[in-house]
C-alpha cells in the first residue's frame, strides 16, 4: 500500500463511522421519543386514525394503547427501523348478509384521516370492509402520496365519486382493490367511476366495480401499458369489447376478469382473443352470442375459460375450434342453454390431449340431452362434475368411477334413474355428492360409502332410494350437510347420525320415520342452522335445553311440522332464539297450551306456522311486537276472544290464516295498515336472498333459500280446495277468517289491499252488505263469502276482477239481480248456480229465476207488488207533506202577533157565520119534518 493511501484511508473510515454514530443516535432518539421500540410521530398518527373511529363493537382497537405502538393489533414495524410497515384492520368476519361495510355492525365506522401520512414507510394498508366514509364519502386525495405503499385494500368501503388519478402515484404499488361486496356473484354496484384510466400504468388492479361507462376506447388505454399481466374491470358497465387492436401490446398478460358487464354482440369480435398469453379469462354474467372466433385455436395457454350465465337469448354456438386448447384446466359454460346432446358437446369441446389435464367441468343448466357418455371415465384429472339441472336420462355409467380424483359431483335435477353404482365409494377425495331430484331407486347401502372418508355434503332427496345401514354402522365422514328427504330411511331412527356433530344443515322429512326422537338428536346438532325432521310420525316432546342450540344465533328454520310432537311448546326458545329466528314451523302436532308467551321478543321472525294443533286462549295484544312478520298461520285450533286490532300494525304481512277457531267479534278496522299487502310481485324478504353455509372446502355457498324451505309441501286452502304451494308462496297474499264467529260487517278499507290474492270470510255470522268498491281489489283470484248473514245487492263492481277464478257467495241473504259479464261469466262452468245457492231474493242468470215478466223480480221484489208499492209511497208522501204544511203554519201563528191575531179573527168570523147557517137550516129542517 502506498504510504499516502494511509491518512485517506484513515479519513473515510472516520466519516463512515461518524455518520454511523449520528444515524444510529437519530434512530435512537426517535425511539427514546416513543419510550418503546415506536416512533413518536407515527405513533400519534396511528392515535390520530383511532381518534377518527366512532364505532368499534368488535373490540379490535382495543389493544391501541401503551408506548409501543408496534404491539397494537393491526401493526406490524419493522424489525431494524421500528417504523410502520403494515396497518391492517380489515374485518375479518363480516356479516355475509351485508351490502358493504356500512351495512355490517362488526365495521368500524368513522373517518380515514390524513394523519396516516407520517406513516412515511408504509408498505401495506388494508381497511376493507368497514365503513369510513363519515367525512365526505369519497376516496380521500391523500393517498396518493404514502408512495412506498405497495399493497392498498379498500375494498367494501361504500365510497362515492371520482376515483382520484393520483392513485397513479403510488409507482411501487403492486395490488390495489377498490371492489364492492358480491353477492350470489353478482355485484350490488357502486357510486365510484372513472373518466380516466390512463393512471393506471402497471398496476394489477381490481377496479370492480367502478362505472367507466364513460370511457368507450378503454381497450386501447389498456393496450397502450405493455407491462398489464392483471386486469380486473368486472363490473365496471363497459360498453362493448368489438373494437380490434391492429397492434397488440398486452404481450405480458396472463389473467382478463371482464366478467358482469353484459357485452351484448357477437364473441367473434371481441379484441381479447389475440391475447394468446391468457391463461385466465372470466367472462361470467355476458350477453355474448354467435360462433366463437378461429382465433381460439391459438390460445395455447389457456387454463380458465368461464363463460358461465349468458343472459341473451341469442346464444353462444359451441361449435368452435377447441383443439388446441390443451392447457385447458377448467371449462364453466353453465347457463348457456345450449340445447344439444350431451355427447355432441363433449366431442367438439374436448379434444382427446384435454382428457388427462381437465380438472373442473361446469355444463349445468344448459338443457342438454341424452345419456351421460361413457367417455365421461377418461377424464381422469376431473376434480369437480357438474352436469346438474338438464334433461340427462338413463344411467350412470360405470365408467364414472375411473374419475377416482373428482372432489364435487353433482347430477342434480335430471332424469337420471336406476341404481346408483357403489363405485363411488372409492372417491376418497370426495367432498360434496348430489344426486338429487333424480329417479334413481334402489338401495344405497355402506358399501357406497365406503372410502368417502371427506366426504362432508351429501344431498340424496327427492329420488326412490332406500338407505339401508346397519344400526352400529360408524361412517367415516363428518357431514356438514345432509339432505336426504324423501328417502326412505325409517321406521327407527338412523342411529348414524348421531356421530355427525359437524352438521350445519339437516334434512330428513319424509323419510318415513315413526320412532321417538332419541335423547341424543337434539345435543348432536346443537350447531345446526337448518333442521327439517318434518313429515313423518316422529314422536315426544321438544327438551328444555333445545334454547342451547348455535343454530338460534344465526338464521333458522327448524321444521317440525307434521309429527306426533305433543306437549306445550317449551319456553326454551326465549333463551337465545328469539332475538334471530325467522322460520318457526310447528304446524300438524298435538301442541297444547297458550299462545307461546317467548314469541313477544321474536322481531326478526318472519314465518310463524302454528296451524293444526291444540293451542287455545285468547291471541295476545303485543303480537303486533312481532314487527318482522310476514307469514302467519294459527289456522285450526282452538283460540277464543276477538282478534286483537293492534293486527293490522304488521306491515311486512302478506298472509294471514286464523280460519277453523272460536274467533269472535268484529273483524279488526283499519287493514289498510297492512301495507305489504297493497303491493304487488314477490314480497317475501327471503325470496331473492339465501343463508349461507359452509361446503367441504371451508367456502360459503348458498343454503336455505325460499324455494329450498318450502319446495312442494306446503297445503294452502283456496279456490275451494287444498293446494300446494312452494317458492310460489313468494308471490301469495291471503287473509282466510273462515270458520269462526265473527259479526258486523265487512270493513269497507279493506278493499285498499289491491295486492290480496285469496279472501276466505266464509262460514261467520257477519252481516251488512258487501262493500261496493270490492272490484278495485285487481289481484283477487279466490273470493268466499259463504255461509254468513249478508244482505243486499251483489256489487256490479265484482265484473271488474279479471283475475278471478273462484267465487262462493252461497247461503246468504243477497237480493236482486246478479251482475254479469266479462269474468263472472267465466266461473264454475259446470254448475254456476252453486255460486248463488241459498239466497232466495236472487234472479238473473245463471238462476232460472227471471228479473223481467209477470213472474220476474225487479229490485228484489215481485212485479205484481209493484202497483202496492207505489201506492204505499203516495199515501205516506201525502201524510208526510200534511204533516209538514200543518207544522209551518202553526209555527209561524205561535211566532208572529200579528198573523196569530188575524187568524183569530178569521175563525171568529167563520164561527159566527157557520153557527147562523146551522140554526137557520136547522129550524127549516125541523118545521119539513113536522109536517111531514
Amino acid at each position: 500500500m502506498h504510504p499516502t493511501t494511509v491518512p485517506s484511508l484513515i479519513l473515510l473510515l472516520t466519516l463512515i463511522s461518524t455518520r454511523w454514530f449520528l444515524t444510529g443516535a437519530a434512530l435512537q432518539s426517535q425511539h427514546s421519543h416513543g419510550s418503546g421500540g415506536c416512533i413518536a410521530a407515527e405513533r400519534a398518527a396511528l392515535l390520530s386514525f383511532k381518534k377518527g373511529i366512532k364505532s368499534d363493537l368488535t373490540n379490535r382497537l382495543a389493544s391501541w394503547h401503551g408506548r409501543d405502538c408496534c404491539r397494537w393489533r393491526g401493526v406490524r414495524c419493522s424489525n431494524k427501523t421500528g417504523q410502520v410497515l403494515k396497518h391492517d384492520l380489515r374485518n375479518q368476519n363480516p356479516d355475509i348478509s351485508s351490502v358493504d361495510g356500512c351495512d355490517d355492525e362488526s365495521a368500524l365506522f368513522g373517518e380515514l384521516g390524513p394523519s396516516l401520512l407520517s406513516l412515511e414507510q408504509l408498505e401495506h394498508m388494508d381497511l376493507s370492509r368497514n365503513c369510513l366514509t363519515e367525512d365526505q364519502g369519497t376516496i380521500p386525495l391523500f393517498l396518493g402520496s404514502m408512495k412506498n405503499l405497495r399493497y392498498l385494500n379498500l375494498s367494501g368501503i361504500p365510497f362515492s365519486g371520482e376515483v382520484p388519478p393520483q392513485l397513479g402515484n403510488l409507482s411501487k404499488l403492486q395490488y390495489l382493490d377498490l371492489g364492492s361486496q358480491y353477492v350470489g356473484n353478482h355485484d350490488l354496484g357502486s357510486q365510484l367511476y372513472s373518466t380516466d384510466i390512463t393512471w393506471i400504468k402497471g398496476l394489477p388492479l381490481r377496479m370492480s366495480p367502478v362505472n367507466l361507462s364513460q370511457i368507450s376506447d378503454w381497450p386501447h388505454i389498456l393496450n397502450s401499458i405493455s407491462s398489464l399481466r392483471v386486469i380486473d374491470l368486472s363490473s365496471c358497465l363497459l360498453g362493448s369489447a368489438n373494437q380490434s387492436l391492429q397492434h397488440l401490446n398486452l404481450t405480458k398478460l396472463d389473467k382478463l376478469d371482464l366478467s358482469g358487464n353484459s357485452f351484448d354482440h357477437e364473441i367473434a369480435s371481441c379484441w381479447f382473443w389475440k391475447v394468446t398469453s391468457l391463461k385466465y379469462l372470466n367472462l361470467r354474467y355476458h350477453r355474448l352470442f354467435g360462433q366463437f372466433h378461429d382465433a381460439l385455436e391459438n390460445m395455447t395457454s389457456l387454463q380458465v375459460l368461464d363463460l358461465s350465465f349468458n343472459f341473451n337469448q341469442k346464444r353462444l354456438v359451441m361449435e368452435g375450434n377447441f383443439n388446441n386448447l390443451f392447457s385447458l384446466k377448467i371449462l364453466d359454460l353453465t347457463d348457456n342453454e345450449m340445447n344439444r346432446a350431451i355427447t355432441v358437446l363433449m366431442d367438439r369441446l374436448l379434444p382427446q390431449r384435454a382428457w388427462d389435464i381437465l380438472e373442473e367441468l361446469h355444463l349445468g343448466f344448459n338443457n342438454l340431452t341424452g345419456t351421460l357418455p361413457n367417455l365421461i371415465g377418461r377424464f381422469t384429472s376431473l376434480t369437480v362434475l357438474d352436469l346438474s339441472n338438464n334433461n340427462l336420462a338413463g344411467i350412470i355409467p360405470p365408467e364414472l368411477s375411473n374419475c377416482t380424483c373428482l372432489r364435487t359431483l353433482d347430477l342434480s335435477n335430471n332424469h337420471l334413474s336406476g341404481l346408483v353404482p357403489t363405485g363411488i365409494g372409492a372417491f376418497a377425495n370426495l367432498t360434496s355428492l348430489d344426486l338429487s331430484s333424480n329417479n334413481f331407486s334402489g338401495v344405497i347401502s355402506e358399501e357406497h360409502f365406503a372410502g368417502l372418508m371427506n366426504l362432508k355434503k351429501l344431498d340424496l332427496s327427492s329420488n326412490s332410494m332406500k338407505l339401508v345401514v346397519g344400526t352400529d354402522w360408524l361412517p367415516l365422514f363428518s357431514l356438514k350437510i345432509a339432505v336426504l328427504g324423501s328417502c326412505q330411511m325409517g321406521p327407527l331412527f338412523p342411529a348414524w347420525l348421531q356421530w355427525q356433530r359437524e352438521i350445519t344443515k339437516l334434512d330428513i322429512s319424509s323419510t318415513r320415520l315413526m320412532d321417538k326422537i332419541p335423547d341424543w338428536f337434539w345435543p348432536t346438532f346443537s350447531h345446526a342452522i337448518y333442521v327439517d325432521i318434518s313429515d313423518n310420525q316422529l314422536s315426544g316432546s321438544l327438551p328444555a335445553h333445545l334454547g342451547d342450540m348455535a343454530c338460534v344465533e344465526l338464521n333458522i328454520n327448524l321444521d317440525l311440522s307434521s309429527n306426533l310432537l305433543e306437549g306445550e311448546i317449551p319456553p326454551c326458545f326465549e333463551i337465545n332464539i328469539s332475538q334471530s329466528i325467522q322460520f318457526l314451523l310447528l304446524s300438524n302436532n298435538s301442541f297444547s297450551g297458550k299462545f307461546p308467551a317467548f314469541l313477544q321478543k321474536c322481531t326478526t321472525l318472519q314465518f310463524l306456522d302454528l296451524a293444526w294443533n291444540n293451542l287455545f286462549g285468547r291471541l295476545p295484544e303485543w303480537i303486533a311486537e312481532m314487527t318482522g312478520l310476514q307469514f302467519l298461520r294459527l289456522s285450526h285450533n282452538a283460540f277464543s276472544g276477538s282478534i286483537p286490532t293492534e293486527i293490522t300494525n304488521l306491515q311486512y304481512l302478506q298472509y294471514l290464516d286464523l280460519s277453523s277457531n272460536s274467533l269472535s267479534g268484529f273483524i279488526p278496522r283499519h287493514l289498510s295498515n297492512l301495507t305489504a299487502m297493497t303491493l304487488k310481485g314477490p314480497r317475501l324478504l327471503l325470496s331473492g336472498t339465501a343463508m349461507t353455509l359452509p361446503d367441504g372446502e371451508g367456502n360459503q355457498v348458498a343454503g336455505v333459500t325460499i324455494a329450498d324451505q318450502f319446495g312442494q309441501i306446503l297445503s294452502i286452502i283456496t279456490k275451494g280446495q287444498q293446494l300446494r304451494y312452494g317458492s310460489t308462496l313468494a308471490y301469495f297474499v291471503s287473509i282466510d277468517l273462515s270458520g269462526n264467529s265473527l259479526t258486523g260487517e265487512i270493513p269497507s278499507d279493506i278493499t285498499s289491499l289491491d295486492g290480496l290474492i285469496n279472501l276466505n270470510l266464509s262460514s261467520n255470522n257477519l252481516r251488512g252488505k258487501i262493500p261496493m268498491k270490492i272490484g278495485t281489489m285487481q289481484s283477487l283470484e279466490s273470493l268466499d263469502l259463504s255461509s254468513n248473514d249478508l244482505f243486499g245487492e251483489i256489487p256490479s263492481s265484482l265484473t271488474d276482477l279479471i283475475y278471478l277464478s273462484y267465487l262462493n257467495l252461497s247461503y246468504n241473504h243477497f237480493s236482486g239481480r246478479i251482475p254479469s259479464g266479462r269474468q263472472l261469466d267465466t266461473l264454475n262452468v259446470d254448475n254456476p248456480t252453486l255460486m248463488y245457492i241459498g239466497n232466495a231474493g236472487l234472479c238473473g242468470p245463471p238462476l232460472t229465476r227471471n228479473c223481467s215478466g209477470n213472474n220476474s223480480f225487479i229490485n228484489g221484489y215481485h212485479k205484481s207488488s209493484r202497483h202496492e208499492l207505489e201506492l204505499m209511497s203516495f199515501n205516506l208522501g201525502l201524510i208526510l207533506g200534511f204533516v209538514v204544511g200543518l207544522w209551518m203554519v202553526f209555527c209561524s201563528l205561535l211566532f208572529l202577533k200579528t198573523w196569530r191575531t188575524r187568524y183569530y179573527r178569521l175563525v171568529d168570523n167563520l164561527y159566527d157565520g157557520l153557527y147562523v147557517f146551522v140554526v137557520v137550516n136547522w129550524a127549516s129542517l125541523t118545521r119539513n119534518a113536522s109536517a111531514e
